[in-house]
């Protein structure tokens, strides 16, 4: 506020974070706190709070925030905690709210800083969007590469899904021609071949899915806006392998069921 200046009284505004941990169970407002040692101990008084905000890490929990007035200097017993309220009291940042799209104010806000004192330069304007964008650089890596070296493990599934089923029709291929020779049909063939090839899809589902469940809690923890029990990501992910097992096995399942049945009784 205009009127919290040096020489008027000295006030704070703590966070819900800093009146949970410091006043639990009381009511703040007008108790007194200070900075550095007991000495400044009635420097401030509490006059409002502060709903709880993240300021770095959005994966973290707030911490115990206290506000003080830009212009209410306190006394300091060294040289050192001086010269750092001194460099706090300099403007590094200026917020604004508007109303409509941010990038549209950024000439009128620079001209209107510039009428106040030339010497001001603007380094950035960054919306909030940019501020939350930047912030969540870290985890959106992370995000990236886990989708990477899921994409690969599904090839590498895939590849050998396909071989163990290419294998398994190079294996059993006198048998598909006598089934043929006996009156199996094409769609006979690869129903057989599919149901064979899908067995361990289905046992690496029954143990994947619960495994998903237990690890998306740990992952929850870790990263920011992921829950621990997603079904519509945890039901897209089994369609999506199903859909490819289905896919790696149907080329070898194909092949066999276009097999010569004369050729195929050859086949040792």
């Amino acid at each position: 506020m205009v009127q919290d200046t040096p020489n008027s009284h000295r006030v704070a505004v703590i966070n819900e974070a800093f009146a949970h941990r410091f006043f639990p169970g009381e009511d703040p407002i007008g108790k007194h706190v200070g900075l550095n040692d007991i000495s400044h101990s009635n420097d401030y008084e509490i006059v409002g709070i502060a709903e709880d905000a993240k300021f770095r890490d959005l994966t973290a929990a707030p911490d115990p925030r206290l506000f003080l007035p830009l212009l209410q200097l306190v006394t300091h017993q060294n040289s050192e905690d001086a010269a750092y309220q001194v460099r706090a009291n300099y403007i590094d940042s200026v917020q604004l709210s508007v109303a409509g799209p941010p990038e549209n104010f950024e000439p009128v806000i620079r001209q209107a800083l510039a009428d106040i004192n030339p010497d001001l330069a603007v380094v950035k304007f960054l919306t909030l969007e940019d501020q939350v964008s930047i912030s969540l650089n870290g985890n959106r890596l992370i995000a990236d590469l886990t989708t990477l070296y899921g994409i690969l493990a599904l090839i590498l599934a895939c590849i050998g899904l396909y071989g163990v089923a290419a294998y398994m029709v190079a294996r059993r291929t006198a048998e598909i021609g006598i089934r043929m020779a006996l009156g199996a049909n094409r769609f006979n063939v690869v129903r057989m071949i599919l149901r064979v090839a899908m067995r361990p899809i289905a046992i690496g589902l029954l143990i994947g899915v619960p495994m998903a469940f237990v690890t998306g809690r740990i992952f929850a923890s870790q990263l920011f806006g992921v829950e621990g029990y997603d079904p519509i990501v945890i039901g897209s992910a089994t369609v999506v392998l199903t859909i490819s097992a289905i896919l790696a096995a149907l080329v070898p399942a194909c092949r066999a069921a276009s097999v010569d049945p004369t050729r195929a009784l050859r086949t040792e």
